[in-house]
This record gives C-alpha cells, sequence and structure tokens, in this order.
C-alpha cells in the first residue's frame, strides 16, 4: 500500500476539517477516519478518498488544490464524484457512483458509518428518522443493502 497516500490525505483532511463536527457534536475528522477503516486497507487509493469524501463538499478546498497537493488524479475523480452537487437529483448522484467501482466503495463505507446504530441513537429521534430513510434509499440506489453496512462495521469491529 502507498502509505504517502493515506498519510498526505490524512494530514490535509484534518486540516480541512479541523473546526467541524459532525451532527452528534463530534468531531468530523472521526467520521472521515471510521469511513477509511470500512473500506479495503490494502487499497490506497480507496482510503485516501474514503479519508477525503466530503473535502470539497463541506470546505473551501477544490479539486485543483487536491491535484496540486499530488494526489493521484483516480482519488481526486473519486471525491469529485462523491460531491453531490447543487441542483443533482439523487437518482443522477447515486447513478454516477454504482458506475465507479471506488467512488462506490468509498460510499458504501460512509454509509456504513452514517448509518452505525449506536451513532444513529445519539440524535434527535425526528432527525433519526429521516437519515434512515435517506440512508434505505441510498443504500438502494447503489444496489446493496443494510447488511453492508452490518458487515463492514463487523470487519472493522473484529480487524
Amino acid at each position: 500500500m502507498d502509505l504517502d497516500v493515506v498519510e498526505l490525505a490524512g494530514r490535509l483532511a484534518a486540516d480541512a476539517h479541523a473546526r467541524q463536527v459532525d451532527k452528534a457534536g463530534r468531531p468530523y475528522v472521526e467520521h472521515l477516519r471510521r469511513v477509511a477503516g470500512y473500506v479495503d486497507p490494502s487499497d490506497s487509493h480507496a482510503v485516501a478518498a474514503a479519508l477525503l469524501h466530503d473535502v470539497l463538499e463541506d470546505t473551501s478546498t477544490t479539486p485543483a488544490q487536491l491535484l496540486e497537493q499530488h494526489l493521484p488524479a483516480d482519488v481526486v475523480e473519486t471525491v469529485q464524484l462523491l460531491t453531490r452537487k447543487p441542483q443533482q437529483q439523487a437518482a443522477d448522484y447515486y447513478r454516477e457512483i454504482r458506475a465507479h467501482p471506488l467512488a462506490r466503495e468509498v460510499k458504501l463505507a460512509d454509509l456504513a458509518d452514517n448509518t452505525d446504530p449506536d451513532r444513529l441513537a445519539q440524535l434527535p429521534e425526528a432527525l433519526r428518522l429521516r437519515l434512515v430513510r435517506k440512508y434505505a434509499d441510498a443504500y438502494e440506489a447503489l444496489g446493496a443493502g443494510l447488511e453492508d453496512g452490518r458487515c463492514r462495521r463487523a470487519r472493522n469491529a473484529s480487524g
């Protein structure tokens, strides 16, 4: 595995998301690290893309800046695919991700973390119910199901 790309992605993600928190008030970088733990650890590009999967959507970072940092083009392309454009319909967004193996792998890892029952239990009921429906729809659009998330979480917990 190319540790340099993983280390670089980890530093970039930590810097870009330094002051952000998730819906439960936890440091956002914890989510990114968990998502990275739910992809194949021997695939450095998957790990790097997982660490950076929200950097374009949630920060002022641009694809050009990622390329300037010498991230591989396929990692940047994957992060771009995972960044939902403002007027993009959900069906189009998930169709593009489903057609791209690396993006699909990272999105399924993201869903594994987002559907973690322990994390969901920390949210207010109305938000939790809305997100559960949203994530179920996302799994379906990607040709997977909640079992994928359970398997990823179990594999990560035992590994």
